[in-house]
């Protein structure tokens, strides 16, 4: 699919440098082909294209037309899509600094700061958008930043809000969920990481934080989760670990054990952790 969108584009671009006379009205047309296949192909490269090719694509593209801000932005995307945020950085700065940058591009470029680690500019830039611009991701990032604050009543406040300006709530939910379970309002972080599974039973991250705020209040039970015969073994593996960091070994032993008979193949870290356990108990 990409290869044709690719050769539709280059034989269009091909057609419209056929210049005859008369032909300006063909000409004008041809263009407009080539401003809706060139964004067909930029969303392409920003959404199903490996990440590095999508790189290469706009690297090349906006060194061709530099004064292209879609490029630009496209670039900066591409690079963060493909782990790189850190080089995302400076395209992000030139394409927020120019007159066609956008609320939208001061999020994505401070969500790029966050996955770099740099909390204090990603919380200026949040802070230069309007209260007016209201969207999940922008939400979401000044709970992740007011998280980081231990600002704990503006996190709850920015989590409550992005988690009811999307309909996929289950990522936001599991990590509002995280936050309570650090500062061990484990009650409340287990209900989150519940909620978050009823919306995306696939999330093994949050099953697995589910069972870590159960086993932070000693209820060693495992919870009634849709879970894979794998995802159940490393569960049991999960909840046997907290056992023993809280100091009830022999029902840690007896979940590794669980977790060992429950995995279909060789579960080799459980198998140590028992052994370890065995041999420094006598």
């Amino acid at each position: 699919m990409r290869q044709s969108v690719i050769a539709a584009a280059c034989a269009v671009i091909a057609l419209s440098g056929c210049q005859q006379p008369g032909a300006g009205d063909v000409s004008r047309s041809l263009d407009g082909v080539n401003v809706i296949d060139e964004s067909n192909l930029n969303d392409i490269m920003l959404t199903v294209a490996d990440p590095e090719e999508a790189v290469a694509y706009f690297q090349r593209s906006s060194a061709q037309e530099p004064g292209r801000i879609d490029f630009k932005r496209g670039l900066a995307r591409s690079l963060v899509r493909a782990g790189k945020p850190q080089s995302a950085l400076p395209v992000w700065r030139d394409v927020v600094g120019s007159s066609e940058g956008t609320h939208e591009d001061r999020v994505d470029y401070a969500s790029a700061l966050v996955r770099a680690g740099d909390w204090d500019t990603a919380e200026l830039q949040l802070n230069q958008i309007p209260p007016t611009f209201e969207t999940y991701e922008r939400y979401r990032l000044e709970a992740m930043v007011a998280d980081s604050n231990r600002d704990w009543s503006r996190a709850d406040s920015f989590y409550e809000t992005a988690a009811a300006l999307t309909l996929r709530p289950a990522g936001v939910l599991n990590n509002w969920g995280y936050s309570k379970l650090t500062r061990g309002d484990f009650r409340e972080a287990e209900q989150l990481f519940v909620q978050a599974i009823e919306y995306d039973s696939s999330l093994f991250t949050a099953k697995n934080n589910l069972v870590l705020a159960r086993g932070a209040q000693r209820n060693y039970r495992m919870p009634t989760v849709p879970a894979t015969q794998v995802e159940r073994a490393q569960l049991l593996h999960t909840m046997a670990l907290s056992a023993i960091k809280q100091g009830d070994v022999s029902t840690g032993k007896a979940l590794l054990q669980e977790a060992i008979d429950t995995h279909p193949q060789h579960f080799d870290a459980a198998v140590r952790a028992l052994r370890t356990l065995e041999t420094s108990r006598g």
